[in-house]
């Protein structure tokens, strides 16, 4: 049986979350009480994430819960997007998480601004991007 997309979703956030804080599955597994490879399933959406598991994984990775259901859309006749038709390859790479972490290691947001100006005009050639 196929991943409802809500458990991707829930796992794909899991993991940036984890990421962002340069955290293994393995040391997330142990604070939390399940093996590594559950981790993995979990960030893989093979496995549901239950409502106290959830609330765990919140509280240990300082977000609230709704965090692992932001930017997840639905519609009135159904789920927006399936989980196989959503990338979830570009938010979920390590270099993305990288990215992520660093910039919001930039404490000045004057510069924060700037540096993503700089990323919007590198990108603009390649594909079209304006300026916001």
């Amino acid at each position: 049986m196929p991943s409802h997309p809500v458990d991707v979703h829930v796992g794909s956030r899991l993991r940036l979350r984890r990421r962002m804080l340069r955290m293994s599955q393995e040391n997330l597994g142990k604070a939390i009480g399940v093996t590594f490879q559950q981790i993995q399933k979990y960030e893989k959406g093979i496995n549901r994430v239950g409502s106290s598991r959830l609330y765990a994984f919140a509280k240990f990775l300082a977000v609230p819960i709704a965090f692992f259901f932001e930017d997840f859309s639905e519609t009135e006749s159904g789920f927006a997007e399936t989980a196989a038709a959503f990338d979830h390859g570009r938010m979920d790479s390590k270099e993305t998480s990288n990215l992520i972490s660093y910039y919001y290691q930039i404490t000045d947001p004057a510069v924060r601004k700037k540096v993503l100006g700089i990323i919007k005009s590198l990108a603009a050639p390649a594909n079209g991007a304006e300026e916001e």
